[in-house]
Formats: structure tokens, sequence, C-alpha cells
């Protein structure tokens, strides 16, 4: 990932993306470029948001794909690949969410490590979260090329 020039305030994050085509991601002043996915990448996350969409019909949660932003205070703004928010407190901004319960990442070799390790401690920032789902295209990561981190305690499957 290669970083736009460093010094952004969220507001100017914030600014930058809504006149922009390009998706970009914030982290603690740095604002990085998103580069296009694979075609793997795109089914594996399709695939996940249909078995999510499946189990939380009729309910209080939302999930949502790689178009709305995971945040939290000035630290990150991020695109996860899907997650899921039960908190009511996330239905009143369209484009940020602040409460997820479930995030999921399809790792790519550009960002695998960055999912990991940096992008997984900043995840673990929100309270609200309980599953980190890593979704792995070319590797096997323990049951199926699923790694899943609990929220403070993190375990393989």
């Amino acid at each position: 990932m290669i970083a736009i020039p460093s010094g952004f305030s969220p507001e100017e994050y914030l600014s930058l993306e809504h006149d922009n085509t390009v998706r970009h991601e914030y982290r603690r002043g740095l604002v990085y470029a998103m580069a296009g996915g694979s075609d793997d990448h795109s089914r594996l996350a399709i695939n996940f948001l249909t078995a999510i969409n499946f189990h939380l019909r009729d309910g209080e949660c939302q999930f949502f794909s790689g178009d709305v932003k995971v945040n939290y205070a000035d630290e990150f703004f991020y695109y996860p690949d899907a997650f899921v928010t039960c908190d009511p407190r996330d239905r009143s901004d369209r484009y940020v969410k602040r409460y997820p319960k479930l995030i999921a990442e399809v790792l790519s070799p550009s960002t695998g490590k960055f999912d990991r390790t940096d992008k997984f401690e900043d995840y673990r920032l929100l309270e609200s979260l309980e599953e980190y789902v890593l979704i792995a295209q070319d590797e096997t990561l323990g049951n199926g090329g699923l790694w899943c981190g609990r929220y403070r305690d993190v375990t393989e499957y």
C-alpha cells in the first residue's frame, strides 16, 4: 500500500472520499488508495455475504459489503470486505459505521500482512467487535481457508 502524503485530518479525509471516485482508507493521518480486487476476491466476499444474509434474515443486525466504512475515533476509516453491526447507533450514518460485531477480510497478496497485523490491532480497539474473520484466497488458514480472531483473544479454526 502506498500512502498519499501525510497530515490529513479525519475531516479532510472524509471530504476527499466524498468528492472522489477512488476509494481510500485512512489510518492515523495517512490516506491509502485502495487497489481493485480479483475475481476470486470478489466471489469469496459475495459467498461470505450470502451466508451471512441467510443467517441474519429478519433480525436486528445488518450486514454490509466493502462499500461502507468502519471507523474508530480519529484513528482509522477502513472498508472491510464484509461486516455485521447490530447496534442501533449505526443506523444514523449511511456511510460510516462505528459498532461492528463481526468483520471479515478476504486476504490478497498486497494486503494480507497488513490485514493480519496492523489492521487487526486497529480493529481490536472497537469494543463492539466479537469476531474478525480472514478468508484466504490461495493458502490454507486452519479450516478451509478461514481464520477467526475473537475480540481480545485469538483462536484458529
